[in-house]
């Protein structure tokens, strides 16, 4: 299979049909709930629960032990071809690009283009063969620390992208959804500039034109200057967002590109840097935060174990 700097990280669905059952080849499926992947999923998938398996209890990203029990239980190796798809298949791609698992690939865009192109779904349980992974230390790079976050929230060589909606970013909202359980402070990291994601990508989760993404990103301030970190609740949006900077919007020399840090729990439940609404933020008119309520609305199923007051979406 050829590289992902030769061709980009897309497969598609014919190429899955073609290649699942490869002994090399493992594919996850990530989501919030497992209620689609238990109705059919793609033949040999497993299920990796954005919450559950890639977060421990305090809705902080798991450890590094932690994450190469989740690997070996997914009979996934250092020389697997890994191939993610689903509502997380953006977040687990840059996971493991970060800890230097290179053969990584995604199918982008909606779980429901596998049956589109003919795929069938498959209700069985796959077993896969336990394996052994030890996991490379994490790329500062592509995975910013809570540090570099506040360090770069004083820094104007960085720029922090809130790619949460304008709800979440002017403090009215935590979870995407509208929950108040388990939320954490409202607001946003001081200094950080709005680009809600849905002016980034299309209803089923694939990136609008390079010119549309561009003119955002650059009327936001993001030039090739300037180091990006982006940022959301639990990743899914900062690694679409990152993702693209990375890949198809910027011409950035390596090691300038943009780092995407998974979630922002850890400074929005700390007391360093204070989560902040200013007053223009507060001041916003009212037409405008109807767009936002309208726009932001869940428009997914399931209810992950920290929503239980309506489907958590589009975290």
């Amino acid at each position: 299979m050829s590289s992902v700097a030769e061709r980009g990280p897309i497969v598609d669905a014919p190429w899955l049909a073609e290649h699942g059952r490869d002994p090399t080849v493992r594919i996850v499926e990530i989501d919030v709930s497992r209620a689609a992947y238990d109705a059919g999923h793609i033949p040999e998938a497993v299920l990796w629960n954005a919450y559950s398996d890639l977060r421990d209890a305090n809705y902080r990203p798991i450890g590094r032990t932690e994450m190469e029990r989740l690997l070996s239980r997914s009979g996934v190796t250092p020389e697997s071809t890994l191939v993610f798809y689903g509502y997380g298949a953006v977040l687990g791609f840059w996971l493991m690009k970060a800890h230097g698992h290179d053969d990584v690939w995604m199918l982008a865009g909606s779980r429901e283009q596998w049956a589109q192109a003919g795929g069938e779904w498959s209700v069985a349980m796959p077993v896969p063969a336990q394996s052994s992974y030890r996991l490379s230390a994490a790329s500062a790079d592509l995975l910013a620390s809570q540090a570099a976050v506040e360090a770069a929230s004083a820094d104007a060589r960085h720029l922090l992208l809130d790619v949460r909606s304008e709800l979440e970013y002017g403090g009215e909202r935590f979870w995407p959804s509208g929950a108040t359980e388990d939320a954490g402070r409202a607001g946003h990291v001081p200094g950080a500039i709005s680009v809600p994601i849905d002016l980034l990508r299309n209803e089923d989760d694939t990136f609008k034109p390079a010119d549309e993404l561009r003119r955002a990103l650059e009327g936001a301030g993001v030039t090739s200057e300037k180091k990006v970190i982006a940022y959301c609740t639990i990743g899914n949006r900062a690694s679409h967002a990152g993702g693209e900077l990375e890949r198809r919007v910027t011409e950035l020399p390596r090691g300038r590109r943009s780092a995407t840090w998974l979630g922002v729990e850890a400074i929005g439940r700390g007391s360093e840097p204070a989560f902040g609404t200013p007053a223009a933020t507060r001041a916003r008119d009212g037409a405008r935060r109807r767009r936002g309520r309208a726009r932001d609305g869940c428009r997914r199923g399931g209810f992950p174990r920290r929503c239980r007051t309506a489907p958590c979406s589009r975290s």
